[in-house]
């Protein structure tokens, strides 16, 4: 790489990716802003599989990216584009040295170059997945506006918004909010007589107590084991050929009732995933572990036991795997 070309090239490019760079953060952040376009665009060449290494390069890890490789470049110099051989490898117009290559079907757009420049500009750091930093209190954006701050979630909000050029919407009436609330929390409209009641209620908690009211309803755990049903793969047939009826409806019913009951989640974890195991079992608890029950399930004639309880166990690890470990 010539880095006399690297330096007219980075010098005129602020011109064509100006308007992308307009909506770029102040501060960019290596997990929600960098490591999706790296994942997505070069990870397969430079990603954590050793075996399909490219040239001696990682990206997925500060070490990797800053190293210097037999070229005698480093993909990565904190603070210095012009050093920085990624910055001259997403820019250039050369088809043999711009990356991802022509023949990966990937390209980047011009926010995610900006991105990337900005990044390396502000020392290209890396950071752990969110999961494993420990969470730091913020203070609240000193922001007001009548009518609609009310706590410091608002003023978080309402900072966003100003930054992004945007107003809040206008208060929703008390029609429009019931009806929201209620199929949000019960996937049902609200009765006539729920909606006058809550119109006609002037008290200064009348939106606490609907919410009280809702979430007290047996329709909110239906309505919220929904999608935990859905992840786990509950299904009332067999899944497999003509798909016969086979319901579980003794888990279906331990999940509602886990939601109306606030269940906590650890405890609902554990004994879905072992509640067969637990001591001093509960009936509930035993029932809860039919989790591990939720496989499709073959009846063909001739099928072959061992091939289908490799694939009953394939399919509860990668399940599992999913729902816990996302």
């Amino acid at each position: 790489m010539k880095k006399t070309h690297c330096f007219i090239l980075l010098f005129f490019l602020p011109v064509a990716g100006a308007l992308a760079a307009d909506a770029l953060p102040d501060k960019v952040d290596y997990n929600g802003d960098i490591k999706r376009i790296l994942s997505n665009n070069c990870y397969a060449c430079h990603g954590p599989d050793a075996k399909k290494v490219k040239g001696g390069l990682r990206l997925d890890s500060f070490e990797g990216a800053t190293k210097e490789l037999k070229s005698g470049e480093r993909a990565i110099v904190p603070k210095d584009l012009v050093e920085s051989a990624l910055a001259y490898r997403i820019t250039t117009e050369d088809v043999d040295e711009r990356m991802p290559p022509a023949d990966s079907n990937k390209k980047l757009s011009g926010r995610e170059i900006a991105l990337l420049k900005k990044w390396v500009e502000q020392g290209g750091e890396f950071s752990k997945h969110w999961a494993y930093v420990a969470p730091k209190k913020v203070a609240a954006p000193k922001v007001e506006q009548k009518g609609f701050t009310q706590n410091d979630i608002d003023r978080f909000i309402l900072e966003r918004l100003k930054a992004k050029g945007f107003n809040p919407a206008k208060e929703a009436d008390r029609r429009t909010l019931i009806r929201r609330l209620s199929f949000d929390l019960t996937g049902l409209p609200p009765t006539w007589q729920e909606v006058e009641a809550f119109v006609k209620d002037k008290s200064p908690k009348a939106y606490e107590k609907l919410i009280d009211r809702l979430l007290a309803k047996p329709q909110y755990g239906e309505r919220m084991a929904v999608y935990w049903l859905d992840m786990v793969r509950y299904a009332d047939t067999i899944g497999y050929h003509s798909d016969n009826h086979e319901t579980k409806p003794l888990y279906r019913d331990y999940v509602i009732s886990a939601f109306n009951n606030n269940k906590p989640y650890d405890q609902f974890t554990r004994e879905q995933l072992a509640g067969d195991l637990m001591k001093d079992r509960t009936t509930d608890q035993l029932i809860a572990s039919g989790y591990n029950r939720l496989n499709m399930n073959t009846r063909e004639g001739g099928s072959q036991p061992k091939e289908y309880t490799a694939k009953y166990l394939a399919d509860r690890v990668r399940n599992a795997s999913t729902v816990w470990m996302s």
